[in-house]
């Protein structure tokens, strides 16, 4: 009798198949389940190692649906803000860190939250006093702004004479001069005169990433932008490609090839080469990534109608649509055609719409062809394109994470979207009742990747304890989604957006993605999910993580 190479007993196990069944045990051999339930112990030899689960509960891996981990390792390894919450302590740790590396030309990280500054805009005299020196650029959590120095600025020749670019914008006084925050594409005015990272730093950077990763039992994601210099951190691609050949990558990764919103539909022939030469053991890159708009913050997330000022009344901003509709319709088009999966950034009401209208064009031309398109983001959707998601086969791709109130959101979001718009935000419970189907993402280094303390705002709606900011009540909680529709979305769901189809659910034939948790989350308090913790992580019967 050949044995198992590895056996949980004493369940729970979560199959996340479509009746949310569970089992009692699973048996695994080489990188394949091979028995659950009862039929394990006969699989059990000399060899086997056995696991008892003795009330925690075992779970498909988590699938991050769109995530950055090169660039969030690489924030861990600089100037890393993403603990902090106030001026004063980012300021604390900016001026260690640039004493701490004399040596370094330019002073990089990043991570801050907009909150902790008035009107979301951190200033240059602010950052002159820890950084005097040399120059500094710091982007946000969110990747969409990015806090500059005077050296800086002067470096990059922003003055008050230089021209907003169309695709972002320089914070300015009422004098006009620029005060210190770079927004969208105007960040590409500082970032590209930024030293190149060498290669072996950047793969250093996807591993520690990777480490991360699979510290809160994710064991495959969607790289959400390779094959692209976005921002001041590098192209993911090559150190993707030298992992997977080496054998150090030990997930399962796809990665989304960048649109470059300044080119046109002749870059299609360069993405078809790209994604030809990029398929490595267990890395492949098969989608392409759009982004339509930029985020509510700061006003650049593309807008049905125009933002409030703040006191109800209507500007003359309704933000950007990066790529013209008429355009991304066609390249909608072209893309699906040729095979690609479509991955879109959407925060808006117009710009999921234009993404929406993008997916529908392409059905019209082509038919279904099965490439599993996605939105991702989502967060304001008006209620008469929910459920278009279900119609066009669009999965939604929740950041669930950003579904509560918090500082950022009550200051700088509510007063600007204005009624009834706030009340269209994250609309997981609308889109699940539509029959959307739902994956998940963290969008990490935006914000944290633990899926659980994602899945405790999905049903709570109210952030986690290890990541709250403050006293909240619920954010429209009838948009709240039960604790297994959420962990589906985180496994299942995401699964098939990165068409990993012999992973996400728990069942004979298919590939060893395990997570043990320390408790069965659905046996405690709601409000407790967040609170549960990863012990062991497997890829394919392989462990990747074991906790302390």
């Amino acid at each position: 009798m050949a044995y198992a190479d590895l056996v949980f007993t004493g369940g729970p196990v979560f199959l996340a198949d479509g009746a949310r069944a569970r089992s009692s045990a699973v048996a695994v051999s080489g990188e394949r389940i091979v028995a659950l339930g009862a039929d394990v112990s006969a699989l059990i030899g000399p060899g086997t190692e056995v696991i008892p689960l003795d009330g925690r509960i075992l779970v498909p891996g988590f699938q991050d649906a769109h995530v950055h981990p090169l660039w969030g390792g690489l924030d861990m390894m600089r100037c890393d803000l993403s603990g902090d919450r106030t001026r004063d302590a980012y300021l604390a740790r900016i001026a260690a860190y640039a004493a701490e590396h004399s040596d370094h030309e330019w002073i990089l990280g990043g991570g801050w939250t907009m909150s902790a500054f008035p009107g979301g805009t951190p200033t240059a005299a602010d950052l002159d006093t820890a950084v005097p020196d040399r120059p500094a650029f710091l982007p946000n959590r969110d990747g969409h702004g990015a806090w500059v120095n005077t050296r800086a600025l002067r470096i990059a020749g922003i003055t008050r004479e230089t021209p907003d670019p169309a695709d972002g914008r320089i914070e300015r006084d009422a004098a006009g001069e620029p005060t210190g925050t770079l927004h969208e594409g105007a960040m590409s005015l500082v970032n590209r005169l930024l030293p190149p990272e060498p290669p072996e730093r950047l793969v250093e950077a996807l591993l520690t990433g990777q480490r991360y990763l699979h510290s809160f039992g994710i064991t495959a994601w969607q790289d959400a932008i390779v094959a692209t210099q976005y921002g001041d951190a590098g192209d993911p691609l090559p150190a993707y490609l030298s992992a997977a050949a080496s054998g150090a990558l030990t997930a399962r990764v796809v990665g989304a090839l960048w649109w470059d919103r300044h080119r046109g539909l002749e870059q299609i022939d360069d993405l078809v080469a790209a994604r030809a030469a990029s398929t490595v053991g267990t890395f492949r890159a098969t989608t392409v990534k759009i982004m339509q708009d930029g985020v509510a913050e700061n006003f650049t997330a593309a807008m049905l109608e125009p933002y409030c000022d703040g006191h109800g009344h209507p500007t003359a901003n309704d933000g950007i649509s990066f790529v013209e509709p008429a355009v991304l319709r066609e390249a909608a088009t072209r893309l699906d055609e040729l095979g690609f999966q479509l991955h879109f950034h959407a925060i808006g009401d117009r710009a999921v719409r234009e993404c929406l209208d993008a997916v529908e064009a392409a059905l019209r031309a082509n038919g279904p062809r099965g490439n599993r398109h996605h939105i991702s983001h989502i967060q304001v959707v008006h209620p008469e394109d929910v459920p278009r998601f279900r119609a066009l086969d669009v999965t939604a791709n929740m950041q669930m994470l950003w579904a509560s109130l918090e500082p950022q959101m009550v200051e700088l979001t509510l007063p600007f979207l204005g009624d009834p718009r706030s009340s269209w935000q994250y609309p997981f419970g609308d889109l699940v009742r539509s029959g959307a189907t739902l994956a998940a993402g963290s969008d990490w280094s935006v914000s944290s990747p633990n899926p659980l303390a994602a899945m405790h705002v999905a049903v709570n709606r109210r952030s986690a304890p290890t990541e709250s900011e403050g006293d909240y009540e619920p954010f429209l909680p009838e948009q709240a989604l039960d604790l297994g529709t959420a962990l589906a979305a985180y496994t299942a769901g995401s699964a098939r957006v990165n068409g990993l189809d012999d992973t996400g659910t728990l069942r004979v034939g298919a590939l060893a993605d395990l997570a043990l948790l320390d408790r069965d989350p659905f046996d405690a308090p709601s409000e407790e999910i967040g609170l549960t913790r990863v012990l062991g992580t497997w890829v394919g019967g392989r462990r990747v993580y074991a906790a302390d």
